[in-house]
């Protein structure tokens, strides 16, 4: 690791300690030459996470992309945005776990509606009608009814 003061090559590691809720290691480091110290970070290096869209195309992965579609689903809904962001943990988890480097959206889809559908049933209607593109009420009434015979979790609902 090359010092950042006086761009000699090597140092020593002073002090190691996880940070970042253990995702990356943070590393005090001493020149071997001007003897100052600085702060260096490790971390595991992502694997680029490409999303095959419908018509075929390739884009990367975009966090915001899915964080700014659950917030538009869940307006006026009791959802925090930390529960969001939780929840885009728990799918960006699950897909990269499956170690696949292309990944459709539809199975992005599938695997956000199916944790959403536990946070909260409305956000997850809302959420299913821009994802599956329901063409007419028909669509939309048959998701209604398959919600509707499957438990009710939602706070709001519990009684």
């Amino acid at each position: 690791m090359r010092c950042p003061f006086c761009g000699f090559a090597e140092s020593k590691v002073v002090d190691s300690r996880a940070a970042e809720e253990g995702n990356s290691i943070r590393r005090r480091r001493e020149c071997l030459s001007c003897v100052r110290r600085f702060t260096t970070y490790e971390v595991i290096e992502a694997l680029p996470l490409m999303v095959v869209k419908k018509d075929g195309r390739r884009e990367m992965f975009d966090r915001a992309k899915l964080i700014n579609g659950l917030v538009r689903a869940s307006d006026k809904r009791s959802i925090s945005l930390s529960e969001i962001e939780a929840l885009v943990d728990k799918v960006e988890k699950e897909i990269r776990n499956t170690m696949e480097r292309e990944v459709p959206t539809k199975q992005i889809g599938e695997t956000v509606m199916r944790y959403l559908k536990e946070i909260d049933q409305v956000a997850y209607v809302r959420f299913a009608s821009v994802y599956r593109q329901f063409a007419d009420i028909n669509n939309f009434m048959h998701e209604l009814e398959v919600l509707m015979k499957g438990p009710r979790k939602h706070k709001d609902i519990e009684k």
